[in-house]
């Protein structure tokens, strides 16, 4: 079983930026995919970024040039690095990690982008 734990969501301005963090503990693998998806009210979860144990990264279009993904392996724990926020990025955001064919999901972290 692997568990992981999403910090650093919050109500922040257009055009401001916000840490993402997921903290992943239990049975860990060194082969491994973790992504960022997000949830937008009346809207189907979507894939917002990936990053693989051997740094290969994809991004959805829509963010691509605002947000980073990364990783510290040390720490087991995947960052997403927002910038440039607009309010269109507004939504419950989702760790997963998926390792040896099994996926695994966070509790999930609020983001607004409101004036």
């Amino acid at each position: 079983q692997v568990q992981l734990v999403e910090s650093g969501g919050g109500l922040v301005q257009p055009g401001g930026s916000l840490r993402l963090s997921c903290a992943a503990s239990g049975t860990i693998f060194s082969d491994y995919v973790m992504s960022w998806y997000r949830q937008a009210p009346g809207k189907q979860r979507e894939l917002v970024a990936g990053i693989t144990n051997v740094d290969t990264t994809n991004y959805v279009d829509s963010v691509k040039g605002r947000f980073t993904i990364s990783r510290d392996n040390a720490k087991n724990t995947v960052y997403l690095q927002m910038n440039s926020l607009k309010p269109e990025d507004t939504a419950v955001y989702y760790c997963n990690r998926l390792q040896r064919g099994v996926s695994y999901w966070g509790q999930g972290t609020q983001v607004t982008v409101s004036s």
